[in-house]
């Protein structure tokens, strides 16, 4: 089969390293088209190296912009390679703006989709990435979830077929990479914390970020941490901090530090005494490495990790977050929510037995005849 696999931003890079070497392994062609959302060395080009992702075979070269011109341009030149590759199937992940362009293109041309992180709901349509998620599920094929928690919201918005539980691909990736990542990185002795305790933190999105009084507050109550904190900045936070004169309100032991790599994050997330974060990738991550976090914001996709006790809600004033830095999370086996860590070959899997024309009302009969005629 020919496999065309969107991408756009660290997250799904980090996903789509498993699932492609999966792909790979079961003799599958994978065409990856990066749409280029993240797209300098530190937010894109490491991942690749990293991770030993192939060069993508399209760069859409996108970039910046706000959402709607940023997806719209995505699905212009998406729909140009997807035109001229006929793949069988599109592979998207996540709720980015890159997830949402992969599921309009595939579509409209009627190519088979499957989506990998299907069925998280935060249930707050604030977030733009809420609405990239839940368009993303009802217009894909075959939709991965990691939790039971996915099966059940898709069943409660009518969308059962095609559904399938397979485990979180961001476990089968640390799995994979965690030793490697041991061996080579040098980040804790980099910021000459070999053997200090700290806090680890992280905040991008555009409800905290994009909010002076959110940002604010936030800074100032983890300014409170008794504890150094390693702060790495995504640029548009590090833009927004610099335009409201924070960074210089910042005691000294909060070390603002440029974007790192997957495999210096994850010797920084298994060495913190505390993770805060509004990233639902480093949530799961900090779980799958036993160390307690606390999610800066007043919901999460990832409802598991709060009612197993292994993470806490800040709340939309922050207030949860410990002045000391500590507080006793629950050890929770990863494998009894998150999969046993063969997340990428069931969906390859899932992906091969499927019988899109029985399943999907004939989706992948029509895909090339749609895109033949999209051509004139």
């Amino acid at each position: 089969m020919k496999i065309a696999t969107v991408v756009g931003a660290r997250p799904q890079f980090i996903k789509a390293a498993p699932v492609g070497r999966a792909l790979r392994e079961a003799g599958h062609r994978e065409i990856l088209v990066h749409t280029g959302q993240h797209y300098d060395d530190a937010m894109a080009d490491v991942f690749f190296r990293e991770l030993r992702i192939p060069e993508p075979d399209f760069n859409l070269g996108v970039g910046s912009g706000s959402h709607g011109a940023q997806t719209g341009q995505m699905l212009i030149r998406l729909e140009q390679v997807l035109v001229a590759e006929g793949p069988d199937w599109v592979l998207i992940y996540g709720d980015t703006n890159s997830t949402l362009a992969g599921a309009l293109a595939a579509s409209k041309l009627r190519i088979p989709l499957a989506h990998v992180e299907a069925g998280m709901r935060s249930y707050n349509r604030v977030m733009p990435e809420e609405t990239n998620r839940v368009i993303a599920d009802h217009v894909s094929d075959l939709l991965f979830t990691p939790t039971r928690t996915g099966v059940d919201n898709l069943a409660r918005e009518g969308i059962t077929d095609g559904v399938r539980q397979v485990g979180d691909v961001m476990y089968d990736a640390l799995k994979m990479f965690q030793p490697v990542a041991l061996e080579a990185s040098r980040i804790l002795e980099d910021l000459g914390l070999r053997d200090r305790p700290f806090a680890l933190l992280t905040a991008h999105r555009a409800e905290t970020v994009d909010s002076d009084e959110r940002l604010s507050l936030l800074l100032d109550r983890v300014a409170t941490v008794e504890l150094p904190i390693v702060f790495p900045a995504h640029p548009r936070t590090r833009k927004r901090m610099e335009e409201l004169g924070l960074t210089g309100r910042l005691p000294s032991r909060i070390r603002v530090i440029p974007p790192v790599g997957y495999l210096d994050m994850l010797v920084l997330e298994s060495r913190a005494r505390l993770v805060l974060t509004d990233s639902g990738g480093v949530q799961r991550e900090a779980f799958f490495l036993s160390v307690p976090s606390v999610i800066l914001r007043g919901e999460t996709e990832w409802p598991e990790l709060v009612e197993a006790g292994a993470s806490v809600l800040a709340g939309e004033r922050f207030d949860a977050i410990p002045r000391d830095g500590f507080w006793t999370a629950r050890s929770v086996d990863p494998g009894d929510l998150f999969g046993r860590g063969d997340a990428s070959r069931r969906i390859v899997e899932e992906i091969a037995l499927f019988d899109v024309s029985k399943d999907a009302g004939g989706a992948a009969n029509s895909m090339r005849t749609s895109a033949s005629s999209s051509r004139h």
